[in-house]
């Protein structure tokens, strides 16, 4: 069963979410919160593996909520951000925060569906297209350096993980990084599995937020 906690302030829009969840065999709804503080507050005390939380809530907002569920590290539950803007400038802050991905709220019941099964598998929730946009996002800040830790981490990557690592960060799918280097599908996948657990990064999505944050990729690519 996958554990799932609702956090948004409407109570429409959470009892909706639960009659839809609760048709699912494979889905439960173990809590749900009206705002940032009780969603985090129940995270810890329900221990769901997905929390579907809305982005603009009263007391404490999404971003702030899930940067205080993700801080447990690895064994957080994944969160998945539901917001009615795809572009939503808060999205792009969750997902430096911690989050595993978006669904915008007028998505299908099959895609919200299918997107929680995704997360709690252990994948990401963003298209290439999706990241190529939030590349340009995180462009407006400037790379910080690596610290001596990261720098020890990144120096564990192979010469061909690391080719990996920076094509990640330029947004593309294991099918476009198999072509690029000329190499599997499956070879990607293992690689990129290697380069989270050795940069302990939670999904490709962070990966590409590494990269970017670090300097190895820029807005133009190099």
């Amino acid at each position: 069963m996958i554990r799932v906690l609702l956090a948004d302030d409407e109570d429409l829009m959470r009892a909706g979410l639960r009659m839809m969840l609760e048709t699912q065999p494979d889905l439960v709804v173990v809590g749900e919160a009206a705002d940032g503080r009780e969603a985090a507050r129940l995270a810890a005390a329900t221990a769901p593996d997905v929390v579907l939380m809305d982005i603009r809530m009263p007391v404490q907002d999404g971003v702030a909520a899930t940067r205080a569920i993700t801080a447990a590290g690895a064994g957080a539950p994944r969160v998945l951000i539901l917001t009615t803007f795809e572009l939503d400038e808060y999205v792009f802050a969750a997902i430096r925060a911690g989050a595993a991905g978006f669904l915008l709220k007028r998505s299908p019941p099959e895609i919200l569906i299918d997107g929680i099964r995704t997360v709690a598998a252990g994948d990401a929730l963003l298209g290439p297209s999706v990241t190529r946009r939030l590349l340009a996002e995180f462009a407006r800040s400037a790379p910080v350096p690596p610290d001596p830790e990261t720098a020890r981490r990144l120096a564990r990557l192979t010469e061909r993980e690391h080719d990996v690592l920076l094509l990640l960060g330029r947004g593309l799918s294991n099918a476009e990084i198999a072509a690029r280097l000329h190499i599997g599908a499956a070879t990607v996948k293992t690689h990129v599995t290697r380069v989270l657990d050795k940069l302990g990064l939670r999904d490709r999505v962070h990966a590409v937020v590494f990269a970017f944050d670090h300097g190895l990729v820029t807005p133009k690519g190099s």
